[in-house]
């Protein structure tokens, strides 16, 4: 069974007497010892890490400890195991064994799902040549997160992350599979669209909280999720100029056939790659699925602080999609080819990868802690421009402006699993990525229905100043309810308030 990490040649690490378990430092964290770096462990009922040592060490208790011999318990705890320490920049996540399993399971199921949209929009289109179903297809990916996020989200504290992940990836690779039968009709289709969808937030909330427990929730964790986005944001440019090329020496459904081996492939990396780990909560019987769910979500959004965390996530994303959606018709207006059309749509994507890169490697965690608020407030603003209608140089500096204003969300991953109790963090990280997801289909079609009565900039320079205003209203929340500094800490580094919630 593989190990969270691989301890480097040469790491130092403490050794204690063999009856002795071994201290956790600094001292303050006594009360948990490390699960990777730089972040304290869980107690039993939740998901834990295994040691990365070749050689065995003896388990340590769930508490301090400082003499005597060591409590014999049915399920101990890993001791702290020496992984890459916290601001050495993504490298230190690549150490990580099982984060390494994860990320090329990532990289596979989401380049699936990319081409699969686009051959199923395809393929819908050849069977019915109707554009509605066609681009209804396409926006069915959206409209089941809301659903699938708020209903389910109780799979993911309440069953082992591992077998969450697993079965949703085979749950994906048996839709696609039936996607790809002559005899599936155009509604079988449709709900087979609905189905993945619904399961995604699952999937991914799942694999948030499970990262926390690869990871730790310090800065890898950060770190390991910016490396998530960012290969979404990469597939969404790689993934659909591959489908296309797919689409030119296949067919539709040969494409969507290439789309069930990623999902099986990712279902065998998660299953060999990271450990089977204990469910965060315990189940409540069979038919209390959804009262969890339910209960979960309101739990989490009468949280003051965790809501107004959880609307920084969604809020911008709600605008910020506007000039996507609506780039076709601009394009248009201002007389631009197809070309211009590709540079407007993959602008914001490159603009937010360089910006998170630039800030998961060259900014420490103080200082992109400090960062949020301020480029939250700012994102938006380069949309404004639209107001004069630019052409195609000065619309493209200002969507790649755009783009790079996501970068604060780095930083925002930080406060909100500092924020949020671990037996909640799958339900509340599910609700958040179907509430991302939903609000940006939302903001798509708000943007599209404006554009019937108002020209094409005049909207989007709108949805730039509105999300300003709104985002500005909720940063006063955020800071409102942002917890008081413990004396002697740095702040909102992570680490150090994260103590006071256990």
């Amino acid at each position: 069974m593989p190990s969270d990490t691989d301890t480097p040649a040469g790491t130092p690490r403490d050794r204690p007497a063999p009856e002795v378990p071994p201290p956790a430092t600094p001292p303050e964290r006594a009360a948990h010892p490390d699960p990777g770096p730089a972040r304290p462990l869980r107690e039993p009922t939740g998901l834990t890490a295994a040691p990365a040592d070749p050689a065995p060490l003896a388990p340590a208790p769930t508490g301090p400890a400082p003499t005597g011999p060591a409590p014999a318990g049915p399920a101990p705890l890993a001791p702290v195991p020496s992984g890459p320490a916290p601001g050495r920049g993504y490298r230190a996540v690549f150490g990580v064994r099982e984060f390494r399993a994860v990320f090329a399971a990532h990289l596979l199921s989401l380049l699936g799902v990319v081409i699969s949209e686009l051959a199923l929009t395809v393929l819908v289109y050849d069977l019915t040549g109707s554009p509605l179903l066609s681009a209804l297809t396409f926006a069915l990916g959206f409209l089941p997160y809301l659903v699938g996020g708020t209903l389910f989200a109780g799979v993911a504290d309440r069953y082992p992350a591992r077998r969450v992940l697993v079965t949703c990836d085979l749950i994906c690779a048996g839709c696609v599979a039936v996607m790809v039968l002559p005899g599936t009709p155009v509604a079988g289709l449709l709900a087979l669209r609905c189905l993945v969808a619904a399961v995604s937030p699952v999937f991914t909330g799942t694999r948030m909280a499970a990262l926390t427990d690869i990871l730790g929730d310090g800065d890898l964790f950060v770190l390991g999720r910016s490396l998530l986005r960012i290969v979404s944001q990469s597939a969404v440019l790689v993934g659909f100029g591959v489908g296309g090329l797919l689409l030119a020496v296949v067919s539709p459904r040969g494409a969507i056939t290439i789309t069930v081996g990623t999902f099986l492939c990712s279902a065998a990396l998660l299953r060999l790659g990271t450990r089977d780990r204990p469910a965060r909560t315990g189940g409540d019987g069979g038919g209390a699925l959804l009262k969890q769910s339910l209960a979960g979500a309101r739990t989490v959004l009468a949280d003051r602080r965790i809501r107004a965390l959880m609307l920084l996530f969604w809020v911008p994303a709600v605008f910020v999609v506007a000039p996507e959606a609506l780039a076709a018709p601009y394009a248009d207006a201002i007389g631009a080819g197809p070309a211009a059309l590709g540079l407007m749509m993959c602008a914001m994507a490159v603009g937010h990868i360089g910006a998170e890169l630039y800030a998961g490697s060259a900014l420490s965690p103080r200082t992109r802690s400090r960062i949020v608020l301020p480029v939250a407030a700012a994102g938006l603003l380069p949309l404004v421009v639209y107001a004069v209608r630019p052409g195609l140089v000065l619309t493209v500096v200002a969507l790649v402006l755009a783009g790079a204003g996501a970068a604060y969300i780095i930083g925002l991953d930080q406060w909100f699993v500092d924020a949020v109790p671990p037996e909640l963090r799958g339900r509340a990280m599910t609700l958040l990525t179907a509430g991302l997801m939903t609000g940006q289909g939302v903001g798509m079609a708000l943007a599209g229905l404006a554009a019937e009565f108002l020209p094409v900039h005049q909207v989007v320079a709108a949805s730039g100043a509105l999300g300003t205003a709104c985002t500005v209203l909720l940063i006063v929340e955020v800071r409102r309810t942002a917890p008081a500094p413990k004396p002697g800490t740095e702040g909102r580094d992570g680490a150090d308030r994260h103590m006071t919630s256990r």
